[in-house]
């Protein structure tokens, strides 16, 4: 009886050691897809304005913070100008000054006109009082102008949004001394948002405006349309890409900054023989696949793979409708017979079989 049971287990485990090895296969069907590059972009608005100020000087008053919302040409901030106001004032008396001596000369020139007339006065001092009326009222417009440059001049020290939108930044506070160079507010638009995305070199040569894309924010189901408008002709020297900017479909507010994730369709190609990643041996030098072939032979077949970043593989050579493509070939030997799986009938299989 031992003996007999011996024999059993020695056969089984013969039989185990020698049957072929299962392997998973796909079978080749051609099939139409997409060309696709997904890319993390950022929102931000259609215009985004960071002001500064022309002159440097102390902040003495502000009007708005992070998240209001302004008119065009409102007052943000006030610089403090005393010098300036004092020279403003000054310029306004000489203007008033200019005026009283026009006004002066004026009568000086009716009443020397009026005694020309009655022949009491000269024809000289009549030009005498002529010459001195035009001169000064070319003093008064001289002093005119300068009155305008320097009230424009002190505008300059109240700070006004150059359009209407939302404060998104304010790094100032009230008594903070600020330069030229420093930015004051960061304004951007109510209208409009564009998605933008760092995309390799390699790739975005690809890319051109108006091509369709997909787009959700970050962690979010949720999916909007939107479309390619501008594809950089810069290349950034510190990350080796290019800026693409996309701009949603449909109106959509985003808050700036927002991480969004982007599909781009690059192109659809039909009757394509798409393969697992997974599936190919030496993709980056001699990329090949095992194919089962009629008597359930692995064999190793080079092939072509379209350099695209997608998680499954094109390929462009090498394969053709009807072959069985192994799945996992890293346990399977080259020239090994196997038993052909099909992922359906893995996935069938019970548990621990």
């Amino acid at each position: 009886m031992a003996g007999a049971i011996s024999a059993i287990l020695i056969a089984l485990f013969v039989f185990h050691r020698l049957r072929p090895p299962e392997a998973v296969v796909r079978t080749i069907s051609p099939m139409t897809v997409e060309i696709a590059l997904a890319v993390v972009g950022r929102a931000r608005p259609g215009d985004l304005v960071e002001i500064k100020s022309p002159n440097a000087g102390q902040i003495i008053r502000v009007f708005r913070d992070d998240g209001d919302a302004v008119a065009a040409d409102e007052p943000l901030a006030v610089i403090r100008s005393a010098v300036e106001q004092a020279q403003n004032d000054a310029d306004v008396a000489r203007a008033a000054a200019a005026r009283a001596e026009a006004a002066r000369a004026r009568l000086a020139f009716d009443r020397t006109r009026a005694l020309s007339a009655d022949g009491f006065v000269s024809r000289a001092a009549l030009d005498e009082a002529r010459a001195t009326l035009l001169s000064a009222e070319a003093a008064v417009a001289a002093a005119l102008a300068q009155e305008r440059a320097t009230a424009a001049r002190t505008g300059e020290f109240t700070i006004r949004a150059p359009m209407a939108g939302i404060v998104l930044v304010r790094p100032i506070d009230n008594g903070q001394v600020v330069s030229a160079e420093t930015t004051l507010f960061q304004l951007g638009s109510l209208q409009g948002v564009e998605i933008h995305a760092d995309v390799d070199e390699a790739y975005a040569d690809a890319l051109q405006p108006g091509m369709s894309a997909r787009a959700s924010l970050s962690g979010s189901r949720a999916q909007f349309t939107a479309h390619v408008i501008e594809v950089s002709p810069r290349v950034d020297a510190t990350t080796g890409g290019r800026l693409v900017k996309l701009a949603p479909d449909t109106a959509i507010r985003i808050p700036p900054g927002r991480s969004i994730d982007v599909t781009i369709l690059v192109a659809t190609r039909t009757n394509a023989i798409v393969v697992p990643r997974q599936a190919v041996l030496d993709a980056t030098t001699a990329p090949k696949v095992l194919v089962v072939d009629a008597g359930n032979i692995a064999r190793a077949r080079p092939v072509k793979v379209a350099a695209w970043p997608s998680t499954n593989a094109i390929i462009e050579q090498g394969l053709a409708a009807g072959d069985r493509v192994i799945m996992m070939p890293g346990v399977i030997e080259t020239s090994t017979k196997v038993r052909p799986l099909t992922q359906a009938t893995v996935d069938k299989a019970p548990a621990g079989e």
